[in-house]
């Protein structure tokens, strides 16, 4: 069983990949959708086995790797981080098979497409079952390149051209970083298994690493070292600060693939990786205020930057990015509980969003300006409905799903009582604010204002296909009860869900300390995230933007909106700076000097020039009379001689007689040629 629930979206992909036109629309389908619904329904039980029966499953397949010190196999670890994320991804894999069905059914390369989905998914399971971090890096990379392939889909598009080499180009960096945490891992402890590796993290808690440059020498703390590069991995995964540009632009592919990327898989994996390696930044006190103080930065930062966007999936897509900030500072704080179990509720109401936002598009006749929308409240009710919950759920709307995970982290922060702890919890609540504001900011430019689309577009207006309409009722329930349901297991005082799948240091655990806050505490994250819906209302609804434009003519007002709108100018700043210095330099000096310089004077060109030109400078030596070969004779037994006398001198303990006979050799050598010249003469 279990093994089926891994290979079994490997058999669908194939099936539908390599015999797709021969099994047509309807087969790809049906084998795709089939294998994905039978792989989600065997990780509920397996999840009631491992999880809620507490009988982990360890899996050893066959010898991989068997070399010297480097030994792994095959293998596959359930525990019950394993199967809650089995029972997310497949959960949002099926119901985006089921929605694609209706959204692409227009699509003539159908059976490639669910051929992507179903390789994706089993990526994503590879990269969460295995019990060893190389073969998790072979899931990790397996995702990364079909996001290419999805986010590529529609490959005559340049700009989904574009987007898809930015993402593969911007995560290769974070995937460089995370190599290099594993080869760190395997020069320190000698071993990649998970198993293995966590038993010996206690006895190099003081170990040290020594990195000698030319003028300088570096000491680092092994496990400060080996957790700031693999969070460098879950950086460039999870679209964090600094690696986050390819999120928005991945929304390039079709709506059901940003759905199943931004929901409940890839960009997950990097929180995934950070709670799976829990035991190594648990020694890490750095590691862990790095990890804090980037998620906060990142949840602050894509808060603001979707409150002036005007792409109806661009927000949706910088809200997932301010939501995986939430994660990683929770993890950051060592609340990983509290960081899955967001996960887990993210990928329900953010599902749900991209899956309605996608709704609207294809109503509208694939019209994605927010600013050319507006009245669809009475024109697709249901897609209004579904949105309207998902954005509520999102924002944190007390008792929906949202709020039992996003209050919870923002609660535990303010009670680990640190600096970066309080400067995490802060930036949490004023993302919350803004989260508000520009999720109801989407409903009403979208749904509640006056229409401003063309009048065409209104005539053939349509609400949803009942094939696309179930899954979102799905979601919808796990957006408004899956919270409510799953607290007391997942993230309750003295629960034992978790059992040894994540790691705590009993000085780290705030989970006590946080229930017995002070309620004014407690109601400010609610109480900024009312503030922010009520401000939407005033501004988008009571004075109709009138206010928000003449605010934005202003010279203040224009910055900040230039600002936010151009992302604070990452992308300009990574374009114009470091991607033409980089390409410049290359042109200047790795080119011309290098390359065109010298390679070519040291290589080829160089050397056949010199094999060319050289010897006929040395032809006039060739004259073919007698007593110059005599002579030249005469000065290459001289020069041998003198060669032999000072290499004698220097070294005495040479025997005499071997001289002699080199000298000898000479002269006969010399008496040879000379015969043979005069014959010649002659």
């Amino acid at each position: 069983m279990y093994l089926l629930i891994i290979f079994l979206p490997l058999i669908g992909s194939i099936l539908s990949g390599f015999f797709g036109r021969y099994l047509g629309f309807s087969g790809s389908v049906r084998i795709t959708t089939g294998c994905i619904s039978l792989t989600f329904f065997l990780s509920v039980i397996s999840f009631y086995e491992v999880a809620l029966s507490h009988s982990p499953v360890f899996i050893q397949l066959f010898s991989w790797i068997n070399s010297e010190m480097l030994n792994f196999n095959w293998g596959f670890l359930f525990d019950s981080l394993t199967v809650l994320m089995l029972v997310v991804v497949t959960c949002i894999s099926t119901i985006v098979h089921l929605y694609s069905i209706g959204y692409m059914s227009e699509d003539p390369h159908i059976p490639r497409f669910f051929s992507y989905l179903s390789l994706f998914t089993f990526f994503m399971i590879i990269l969460v079952t295995s019990d060893n971090l190389i073969q998790m890096f072979v899931g990790w990379e397996g995702v990364g390149l079909c996001s290419y392939l999805l986010i590529n889909f529609w490959h005559t598009r340049l700009q989904a051209n574009k987007a898809a080499i930015k993402a593969v180009i911007v995560n290769r960096v974070g995937d460089f970083g995370l190599v290099i945490g594993i080869l760190a891992i395997f020069f320190i402890f000698k071993t990649v298994n998970y198993t293995t590796l966590f038993s010996l993290i206690p006895f190099f808690i003081y170990e040290n690493i020594n990195i000698n440059l030319i003028f300088f020498s570096f000491n680092f703390d092994v496990l400060t070292f080996i957790c700031i590069f693999i969070f460098i991995g879950s950086v460039g995964k999870s679209a964090q600060l600094g690696l986050h540009t390819w999120l928005p632009d991945a929304m390039e592919g079709p709506t059901p693939v940003s759905a199943l990327i931004h929901a409940a898989t890839m960009v997950t994996a990097g929180v995934f990786l950070i709670a799976r390696c829990s035991p190594l930044f648990e020694y890490s006190s750095t590691a862990l205020v790095i990890v804090t103080i980037i998620g906060a930065m990142t949840a602050f930062f894509a808060a603001t930057t979707a409150l002036v966007q005007n792409d109806l999936k661009r927000v949706i897509a910088y809200s997932t990015c301010s939501q995986l900030g939430y994660m990683v500072f929770a993890c950051g704080t060592s609340n990983y509980t509290v960081g899955i179990f967001h996960l887990a509720n993210h990928a329900f109401f953010k599902a749900l969003l991209f899956l309605s936002a996608g709704s609207v598009i294809h109503a509208l006749s694939d019209e994605q300006d927010m600013r050319k929308m507006g009245g669809l409240a009475k024109l697709i009710p249901f897609t209004y409905a579904m949105m309207f919950i998902g954005s509520l759920s999102l924002m944190g709307f007390p008792f929906l799903t949202g709020f039992y995970s996003k209050d919870a982290i923002l609660e535990l922060s303010f009670g680990k009582c640190s600096i970066s702890s309080h400067f995490a919890y802060w930036l949490g609540v004023f993302s919350a604010f803004f989260t508000a504001f520009y999720s109801m900011r989407l409903i009403f430019l979208t749904f509640i204002n006056k229409t401003k689309s063309y009048r065409f577009v209104i005539q053939n207006i349509h609400d949803l296909p009942k094939i696309m309409g179930y899954p979102l009722l799905v979601l919808v329930f796990g957006s408004i009860f899956i919270g409510y349901l799953t607290k007391d297991m997942i993230i309750g005082v003295g629960t034992n869900f978790w059992e040894n799948s994540l790691f705590f240091l009993p000085a780290n655990l705030v989970l006590f300390d946080a229930e017995f806050l002070p309620v004014s505490i407690k109601l400010i994250p609610v109480i900024y995230s009312t503030g922010g819906m009520l401000a939407a209302f005033l501004f988008y609804r009571v004075f109709n933007a009138r206010v928000l434009y003449s605010w934005k003519l202003s010279k203040l007002g224009l910055f900040f909106y230039n600002f936010f709108n151009r992302k604070w100018f990452f992308d300009k700043v990574y374009t114009e700076v470091l991607s033409q210095t980089v390409l410049q330099l290359g042109y200047s000096f790795t080119y011309k000097i290098i390359d065109r310089g010298i390679i070519e004077i040291l290589g080829p060109f160089g050397i056949s020039k010199l094999l060319y030109s050289k010897p006929l400078n040395f032809s006039f030596l060739q004259t073919g009379l007698i007593y110059h070969s005599a002579f030249m004779m005469l000065l290459g037994s001289i020069f041998l001689i003198t060669l032999i006398g000072f290499y004698s001198i220097i070294n005495y303990f040479i025997d005499f007689n071997l001289i002699l006979i080199f000298i000898l050799i000479g002269f006969f050598l010399n008496y040879i040629n000379l015969e043979r010249n005069k014959k010649v003469g002659a």
